[in-house]
């Protein structure tokens, strides 16, 4: 993600100690939720308002900003391109399809695209509209790589995700399993259950 411009030039040292304070702070925070820290509940944020002087909805929106610290990682951007590996995976559960035809094998990165098909004759625009909204996928290859999805695109009956892998995949990918797991909202905080594994021989 790019940083957005600076929004002032001004900042006061004599913050500084308190400054640092608070990141050490953060870590600290992020350390003992195991990365799931959520949100103080309305009365606490309330009682803590009052209590420090300040607004409800600036602490509200605070701890909420603090869920979102992953889409602020580097990203890697893939950059040449030097071939394609077959997959040829597919896998049908209930009214969808999925498959993985290729992946595509960068200098410094993979991009591995899930397509999702169904029967669209009877959708209506908000049907895609709800699908692509309400249904988010991760692909998980294991420790070692970083797998973010990015982005994606549909039309009626078909809808496909981008995911980039950093460090690249190795050419060989025999052995190695693709496994998508769907959630129902963007941070990824409530799994829908429905789990797709694709071994590549």
């Amino acid at each position: 993600m790019k940083r957005n411009p600076r929004p002032t030039d001004h900042y006061d040292k004599q913050l500084l100690p308190i400054d640092e304070q608070i990141c050490a702070l953060l870590k600290q925070r992020k350390d003992l939720s195991n990365n799931n820290p959520g949100i103080p509940s309305d009365d606490v944020i309330s009682n803590w308002a009052a209590k420090y002087e300040l607004y409800e909805d600036y602490l509200y929106n605070l701890f909420g900003t603090m869920r979102y610290e992953s889409i602020f990682k580097a990203r890697i951007e893939p950059t040449g391109f030097r071939k394609h590996l077959p997959v040829l995976k597919s896998i049908e559960i209930g009214d969808r399809f999925f498959s993985v035809t290729v992946i595509q094998q960068y200098e410094n990165a993979s991009v591995i695209q899930l397509h999702i098909d169904w029967d669209g004759t009877t959708d209506l625009p908000i049907d895609l509209h709800n699908r692509k909204n309400n249904h988010f996928f991760e692909l998980d290859l294991g420790e070692q790589y970083d797998c973010r999805q990015d982005g994606g695109r549909g039309s009626t009956g078909h809808y496909t995700c981008n995911f980039i892998v950093s460090p690249p995949l190795p050419d060989d990918i025999s052995g190695l399993d693709l496994v998508f797991k769907e959630y129902s909202e963007a941070l990824k905080e409530k799994p829908t259950g429905l789990e797709i594994v694709m071994h590549l021989d």
